[in-house]
């Protein structure tokens, strides 16, 4: 057998505990602990983060004007007037689109109204323009309770069950939507019965 190479422990001076050695070492780590408290940063504080500033949110666009624009009826020459207008994203695709319900002026009676989808024009600045006919006034009804709501164009049609029913009073009533589906608009309707 060889002997082994590796020094016997007690031989080693540091491993014979000495009252001055421990007296060293201690003095030198309090010294360390000292100067550790004297490079110390200042007392915490806790402070909410910085949120990022908001950004605007982009205005939303505004939907089309109804006035200015050419509708498709005929007044004989007399002015057209808007009824009423509504305004909302018909078909999906986050603009908003203007229904206009229009009629001819007339001195008496009640004339007929037209309802029109409109869009924005195709140039900046121009006037908006008619993209579907919902009502043409040549179907002789007179349109009220109008609204547009979640995508749907609802609306009050009425009209005459005959020429004979006198122009002051309509007798029929029907509650119709429009919605718009596969590239156009849809209508659902139902008639109510009504007395003359």
């Amino acid at each position: 057998m060889q002997p082994s190479a590796a020094p016997d422990l007690a031989d080693l001076a540091h491993t014979h505990a000495r009252p001055g050695l421990w007296l060293a070492t201690a003095t030198a780590t309090a010294a360390v602990v000292a100067l550790a408290g004297l490079f110390q940063p200042g007392p915490a504080t806790a402070t909410a983060p910085q949120a990022a500033a908001p950004r605007p949110a982009a205005a939303p666009e505004a939907a089309p004007a109804a006035a200015g624009v050419t509708y498709p009826l005929d007044c004989g020459g007399a002015p057209h007037k808007v009824a009423a207008r509504a305004s909302g994203d018909l078909d999906g695709d986050g603009k908003p689109e203007t229904v206009a319900v229009v009629h001819c002026e007339a001195g008496s009676g009640t004339p007929p109204s037209g309802v029109y989808v409109l869009t924005r024009g195709r140039q900046p600045g121009a006037p908006a323009r008619v993209v579907a006919t919902l009502v043409a006034p040549e179907d002789l009804k007179t349109v009220t309770g109008f609204s547009v709501r979640d995508g749907a164009v609802r609306a009050t049609l009425l009209g005459y069950s005959s020429p004979d029913v006198p122009s002051c009073c309509p007798d029929e009533k029907e509650q119709v939507s429009w919605y718009w589906k596969g590239g156009s608009f849809v209508r659902t309707g139902q008639a109510e019965a009504r007395s003359a």
